[in-house]
């Protein structure tokens, strides 16, 4: 299999060079330093400069994998390394390129840079596995997987999976399914079939985020208040609607950052009940409400009420929402993600 990914590689990697490069490849294990590649590429410049790249070809390969390369390449060879496989996620291309390798898979996803000769190349290609791969896709959708999630987030490691299933109300069975993808994507840190001993608090958020964004949290629809949104801030105080504020609105309480321009609030009555109470009018354009009927109405009954009277999601919720709400609200989850970071007492 790997000599076969090694010559579909070559190929795409052919298609890709600017006019004028050339790239040829000697399988097997090499000489040298270059013993132990399953193959390695020599790329030449149009000005005839020559550079070699270390070929890692794997059917497969995970966010773990990718720091078991590393760690191999490193001892082994001093140029680039070139991860092939058929399908890289982009959890595992995050993972690569922080460990400065490159990588291609036969489905366009394509990132080389060379030194000597100059050289940078980077295409995007499908995020999914061609034909889905076997089984069903393992993710962090859903309200069960976010609940195992919140609970590894706010847990003191070491933790085993038994406290994870009490602490997220869900089955053994499913929770440890869960750890073994937060495991293969070396997002925790586990003994061998053992407890968890380190969480990366900041890219599992990033990760749940990508798989289980705002949209497809509830039914979202946006409205408008014509007074704006200190006067829905006013509204909310008096009602009787039961509600948590998250996004911007509430990312203010901890991390200050801009005025913002839309107000994003989680309800536990129906969306046009709500508006109707709130005084807000249905808005295509020029919204600065976003209304949201969870399908899990644990984030609303977990709502604190702040020094100002209103009532908040939790800040993990509220990071995670902002990473994947519109606008500029990506770049003040990173924000707050990061004073996140430097207080753990605030994740619970």
């Amino acid at each position: 299999m790997e000599t076969s990914l090694v010559r579909d590689a070559i190929r795409a990697l052919r298609e890709r060079l600017p006019e004028g490069w050339r790239v040829e490849s000697e399988a097997g294990a090499g000489k040298g330093r270059e013993r132990g590649a399953d193959a390695v590429a020599t790329i030449t410049a149009p000005d005839r400069r020559v550079g070699k790249v270390w070929i890692e070809a794997k059917t497969r390969v995970s966010p773990k994998d990718a720091l078991l390369i590393a760690g191999v390449a490193d001892l082994a060879w001093a140029g680039a390394v070139l991860v092939v496989s058929p399908f890289l996620s982009k959890s595992t291309r995050d993972r690569l390129r922080e460990e400065k390798l490159n990588w291609l898979d036969l489905t366009g996803n394509l990132r080389l840079v060379l030194r000597r000769p100059g050289l940078f190349i980077e295409t995007q290609g499908d995020e999914r596995r061609v034909g889905g791969g076997k089984g069903p896709a393992r993710t962090l959708k859903g309200q069960t997987a976010g609940r195992v999630v919140q609970a590894m987030l706010t847990a003191a490691p070491p933790v085993g999976v038994i406290e994870l299933a009490q602490r997220a109300g869900t089955d053994p069975g499913y929770t440890s399914r869960v750890l073994e993808l937060l495991d293969t994507e070396a997002l925790v840190e586990r003994e061998r079939r053992g407890p968890i001993t380190k969480v990366n608090r900041a890219r599992l958020v990033r990760r749940w985020a990508e798989d289980a964004p705002l949209a497809g949290r509830g039914r979202v629809e946006s409205f408008l208040d014509p007074r704006g949104i200190g006067a829905l801030m006013d509204k909310l105080r008096g009602t009787r609607l039961r509600y948590a504020i998250t996004g911007s609105v509430a990312a203010q309480q901890w991390a200050p950052i801009a005025a913002p321009r839309l107000a994003q609030v989680y309800v536990r009555e129906g969306l046009e009940k709500s508006a109707e109470e709130l005084g807000l009018r249905p808005a295509r354009e020029g919204a600065n409400v976003q209304l949201i009927r969870p399908k899990d109405l644990g984030i609303v009954d977990s709502a604190r009420r702040g020094n100002d009277g209103l009532y908040y999601a939790k800040p993990l919720q509220v990071v995670v929402d902002l990473l994947t709400s519109p606008g500029r609200a990506p770049s003040e989850g990173e924000e707050l993600l990061e004073w996140m970071s430097e207080r753990p007492d605030v994740w619970a």
